[in-house]
């Protein structure tokens, strides 16, 4: 399923969190709220780690990570290192990484399989990118846009990538990634999807004005509850219809 949230006045959940099928990582000084929904959801399942990446509160932009790891900025300090490597669970490496484009998040989309990244990104951030998370690494764009973790969310099910991506582009990505995209918005029209929502195999959390056209193909897309596949294309063609009347 598919819920929704706010971290403060912001709807940017992916900015301030990090989900994956083996944990998740929220930032430090939010509302109880924002917590208890993540917590509620996830904590029987997987660790929910309070924790902020030097000194940083955008941590959901400043790491990339999937069940097999997780990979940190040089600039994380040796506290919140530890604290994050004591709180996840034993199978998942951490590791730091020294590279110029340091928002690794932007720069960086995943899942447990295959990662797509910046055209410019390191040839050893890339290297250990493919052995720490144990994925295959393709340098590619979405939609022309160089930073593919801003502008894709992806899961072992599917991919939601930027809304004015090309059938060929979602085709060729689709390809690569060996999962069905869609082209689509969060938030009500945003399409910095990355940020604006963050997803593993079973949940999915968007800010909370993402509409619910835009949660159904979420759903429907990342295949979470019941939603099938065709309820994409109808809720797409509903909100067309509305948008016209």
């Amino acid at each position: 399923m598919a819920v929704r949230a706010q971290f403060e006045n912001s709807n940017e959940i992916g900015v301030f969190a990090k989900l994956t099928n083996a944990y998740c990582l929220v930032c430090i000084g939010g509302s109880e709220n924002f917590y208890s929904v993540f917590e509620a959801e996830l904590s029987d399942v997987i660790p929910v780690v309070h924790t902020t990446i030097a000194g940083c509160r955008i941590i959901g932009r400043m790491t990339v990570g999937n069940r097999n790891g997780l990979l940190v900025p040089a600039t994380t300090n040796d506290q919140e290192l530890q604290h994050i490597r004591n709180s996840l669970p034993d199978s998942v490496r951490i590791q730091r990484v020294e590279e110029r484009l340091s928002a690794l998040g932007n720069v960086i989309t995943c899942n447990d399989y295959v990662a797509l990244v910046h055209p410019d990104l390191d040839r050893e951030t890339e290297e250990i990118l493919a052995d720490v998370l144990k994925v295959e690494v393709f340098r590619q764009t979405v939609s022309d846009n160089v930073l593919v973790g801003s502008y894709a969310a992806l899961s072992n099910q599917g991919g939601l990538v930027h809304p004015k991506t090309t059938i060929e582009d979602q085709d060729e990505l689709s390809s690569l990634l060996q999962v069905p995209l869609v082209a689509g918005t969060v938030n009500r029209g945003s399409d910095v999807v990355g940020a604006g929502m963050v997803v593993n195999d079973w949940i999915a959390f968007a800010g909370m004005d993402t509409t619910s056209t835009e949660l159904s193909v979420i759903e429907s897309v990342f295949k979470l509850g019941d939603a099938p596949q065709g309820a994409v294309t109808t809720a797409m063609r509903d909100s067309l219809i509305d948008s016209m009347t």
